[in-house]
């Protein structure tokens, strides 16, 4: 069984930073598409960004240009750096790698 722990997250101000990281147990990250969703308060789940094997990188509109998503596959690790942090970012981050694994989530709050 596959196991995801996200870390990184945190409280933090209107504007500011922070990197998510998810480390995966196993021997197949490198080959699986990894993703990071996100659920506020009283929203679905949704998904943030994600980042395939190959290296290419997809993202929500809403954090274009201020999110960036990467791995590392040598340390089985993937990152969510987001900068130009707003309220409505506040949310539990995910972790997701698309066979059925998801991570125990990791809360970010936004503060004006």
């Amino acid at each position: 069984q596959v196991q995801l722990v996200e870390s990184g997250g945190g409280l933090v101000q209107f504007g500011g930073s922070l990197r998510l990281s998810c480390v995966a147990s196993g021997s197949m990250f490198s080959r699986n598409t990894m993703a990071w969703f996100r659920q506020g308060p009283g929203n679905q789940r949704e998904l943030v960004a994600s980042i395939t094997s190959g290296g290419t990188t997809n993202y929500q509109a809403s954090v274009k240009g201020r999110f960036s998503i990467s791995r590392d596959n040598a340390k089985n690790t993937v990152y969510l750096q987001m900068n130009s942090l707003k309220p409505e970012d506040t949310a539990v981050y995910y972790c997701y790698n698309f066979k059925g694994n998801w991570g125990q989530g990791t809360q970010v709050t936004v503060s004006l």
